[in-house]
Parts: structure tokens; sequence; C-alpha cells
């Protein structure tokens, strides 16, 4: 199977179509149905693109992604397809505009093969609170393969296209990514337009690619970056070349000390965080461990504002404009309420509720306002580490892959994004790196954070972290 861009673009070379290539991951995912990573796979225009990419191949007008598949996390709309956040409050919903991110895939040729599994609205560590089912890792199907895009990362790892799309609202992307040995990246706050994307928290969400090699996040994230009339809070800053990767430069590297400290961190995780700071030492790269004393912060002060403003944008599903409308109910207040009963399964209900108890009259100050000082205090902190150094380098998860229904606890599946949702808080770009399998035969991933719009500089760092890996 066709992992990455590279072997695509050879095959086509080598007298391959786009078309066969399809076919061969149509069959691929018919043959990897028990993972539950596809929802739908759109065949029939999935194909009519691929002969549409063969002639512009032949005429020597394709474009950069010309037989490139991808799949698509089902947030995220696709005009004439079908896009539900995998719940029941949206099941049937056709979109009726593609999204920007997927609308400049296309426009350089990509092939969009189908919508992917994830959990519901977005919302879970594990991609178990989807309506339609739980996905699982293709690296050990006992195991969950990380959400919320879960079937993002395990469709990327079971080779059943080339790349995926997810976002990343408090490590959605790079988490899977660590669990299924993937290359998980999310971008700066604005660096992708959100248009197109159904919201979860705005101003945490960004769309950001899974893929099996570095090369194909750069070439992702160059193709998908820029400003938007769509949406506001896509930046205006100029895109770079994030693919001209390979410039030799020693980079000053910030290692979280309370990263490595903190109780539940798994000692083959510590171990290979450890040895990497060894390694980039004696690569001639600085390394130093910094502290960053609020840690224990970072969760609560994420689930305090995301949840807030889930209960704003979710608001919106309410059975009567579109979407689940309960059979039952009589009257305009029972058919919001039953809709969104129906609709909404426990782990979103869960998260609407706290939103709007934060957001309540008597409890506003105490909780939200305090949330976003709390965020301030950490985007300071993170932007003073920034003044000395050009990274920062932690764990991406605290273990590997957990069992299916192995975390009950909703606290205890909070607490497995402690070092993803950072990088959230801050609005900084973070990509994890496949670089460790442990003894279990389960891989995890190195996260690297760069400093705001500095994507190429985070991109050429981890290829020259991936060497040093490599070589050893």
């Amino acid at each position: 199977m066709l992992r990455t861009y590279a072997e695509v673009k050879e095959a086509i070379s080598s007298g391959d179509t786009v078309v066969s290539i399809l076919e061969r991951y149509l069959t691929a995912i018919n043959d990897n149905k028990n993972l539950n990573a596809f929802l739908e796979v759109f065949e029939d225009s999935a194909r009519e693109q691929a002969v549409i990419v063969d002639q512009k191949i032949k005429d020597g007008t394709a474009g950069k992604l010309a037989g490139m598949v991808i799949g698509l996390k089902d947030n995220m709309c696709y005009r004439g397809h079908k896009v539900s956040a995998s719940s029941k409050i949206l099941e049937g919903f056709e979109s009726l505009f593609t999204g920007t991110a997927v609308e400049r895939l296309l426009a350089e040729d990509a092939v969009i093969i189908g919508r992917l599994n994830c959990d519901e609205f977005a919302m879970g560590s594990s991609n178990e609170n989807s309506a339609f089912g739980p996905v699982l890792n293709p690296r050990n199907t006992k195991m969950v393969p990380g959400g919320s895009s879960g079937g993002s990362s395990a469709a990327v790892a079971a080779g059943l296209c080339t790349a995926a799309l997810g976002s990343d609202t408090g490590g959605s992307i790079r988490q899977p990514a660590s669990f299924t040995g993937t290359y998980g990246l999310k971008p700066t706050y604005g660096r992708i337009s959100r248009h197109g994307l159904i919201a979860y928290a705005s101003s945490f969400d960004q769309i950001g690619p899974f893929t099996n090699s570095l090369e194909d996040s750069a070439l992702l994230l160059e193709v998908m970056a820029g400003s938007d009339d769509y949406d506001a809070t896509a930046s205006t800053q100029e895109v770079d070349n994030y693919t001209a990767l390979g410039e030799e430069k020693k980079y000053k590297v910030a290692v979280i000390a309370e990263s490595l400290e903190m109780d539940g961190i798994d000692p083959e995780i510590k171990r290979t965080l450890e040895d990497t700071m060894k390694k980039l030492i004696a690569s001639g790269h600085q390394v130093e461990t910094v502290s960053f004393p609020y840690l224990d912060y970072m969760v609560p002060a994420y689930y305090v504002l995301t949840t807030a403003e889930a209960s704003s944008n979710l608001a919106r599903f309410d059975g009567v404009h579109y979407g689940h409308r309960s059979d039952s109910a009589e009257g305009v207040e029972e058919t919001y309420k039953k809709s969104r009963s129906e609709g909404f399964g426990i782990e979103v209900q869960r998260r609407i509720m706290a939103g709007t108890f934060v957001l309540s009259h008597g409890y506003y100050d105490a909780y939200y306002t305090k949330g976003q000082r709390v965020r301030r205090v950490l985007q300071d902190k993170t932007n003073e580490i920034f003044e000395n150094f050009d990274m920062i380098l932690l764990p991406t998860t605290p273990t590997t892959a957990f069992e299916l229904d192995a975390v009950s606890d909703p606290i205890a599946m909070y607490l497995q994004d402690i070092y993803t949702v950072h990088a959230n808080l801050s609005g900084n770009p973070a990509i994890s790196l496949p670089v460790g399998e442990h003894s279990n035969g389960l891989p995890f991933g190195i996260q690297v954070i760069g400093d705001h719009f500095k994507e190429k500089e985070m991109l050429n760092f981890s290829r020259i972290l991936e060497k040093i890996v490599e070589s050893s």
C-alpha cells in the first residue's frame, strides 16, 4: 500500500494511474471495515475526481497534490456530501458548501475519499464517544486510536488513504498521532482557516494533517495555510515555503521539567525523551530544562473555557432548524429538550451543561473570567520561554494507547491531554513525531512546540530530530 505522497508520485511516474491507486485504497478500506475508521466512503465523487486528475497529469496541468488521496474528519464541510460530527443530531445532514481547507486541497488536485469517524463534536480523547461506535487502533485492535480524530489517525496508520485531515482543540491531532505512530501537526491558531469546520471551541480549534511522513505534513500545511475572507481569525501573515526542509542549524531547545516529573508518565517514554535530549546535545544543539509551574492548571483552565465555548457553539443544534428532531415531542419547549437529549451523546451533554454553568449569572466571573486570566498567564509564560529558546520539547502523551473501555472516569480521560492542551491554550504550533516503540509493541510520539507562525523552523527542527533518532 502507498503510504506517502512520494510513493504515490513514484507509482504515477512508473505508469500507474490515480484511478488504479484510488481503487487500491478503496479495497483496503473494505478489507479493514473492522477498524470503523470511515463513516462513509465517497466512492462516486472520488472516482470522478481521479479521472479528472489523471487527465490533468497527461496534460501537464496537475496541481501539487495530484494523486494524493485524503480522508476528512467528519466535522469538515464538503459540498454535496454528508457531515455529522459523528453525532445523531446531524445525522443525514448534507453540506451546502466546501470549507476553505478542503477547497484548497481540491484546487491542487487531491482526491477526497470519504469522511472519518471521530469523537462526537470532537469531544474526547479515545474515539469512544462517536454515535457510530468506537474506532479501533490498527496497531492493536484492542486499543483505542486516540481522539478526537481517531478515525483520521487510524486510516493513515492502516494505509487506507495517503493522508487525512483532523482538527485539534486540545490535542485531538497530536494525541492520536502518538497512539498510532503517525505524524500529527497542529498549526498556529489562525494559520489555516476554520471556515467549514464544525466548531467545538472557536478560540482553540485548528485544522491540521495526519501523514506518514514529515514532508507530507509540510506540503499539506503549505497548501491549506493562508488568509481567508470567510474567517476573520485566519492570519494574513505570509505563508512560508514549508516544504524546504533540511537547513542545517543548531537550535536552542527547552524541555519542560515538570513534564518529566509528572506522576503517571510511562518510564519508557520518559527515558526516550531523556535519551533524545542527550543526542541533541551530542549533535551540537543546546538543550536545557526549564520550569513551567502551571502544568496542573492547564487541563482545568482548558475545560472551563472550551466547555463555555461549546455551550455557545452547540446552541444552534436544536431540532428546529435542521438535524435530528424528536418524533415524540409536543410543543416548542419539548421539541428543544427531547431533540437535544436524543441527539447529543453523554459526553457532549456533559460539556454543554458544564459550559452553561460556567457562563451562568453568578458564576461567569468565578469561572470563565478567571479561566481567561489563567490562559493569559500561560500564554505570557510560553512567550517568555520563546524569548530565550527556539523550540519546546516534551512528550506527546504520558502513556501509549490504552484499551477500549479502560478509562471510564471523565477526569482521568481529560488528563490524557495533559501535554497537548498547552499549545492550544497558547495558540502555538505543535507537532507529534513518531519516534519510539514501547516494549508493549505500541508506538508513541515526542512533541515539538514552536513559536507563533514559525512552522517552518519547527518542521526543520523536526527533520533534524528525526535524523538524530534514526541514526542511533
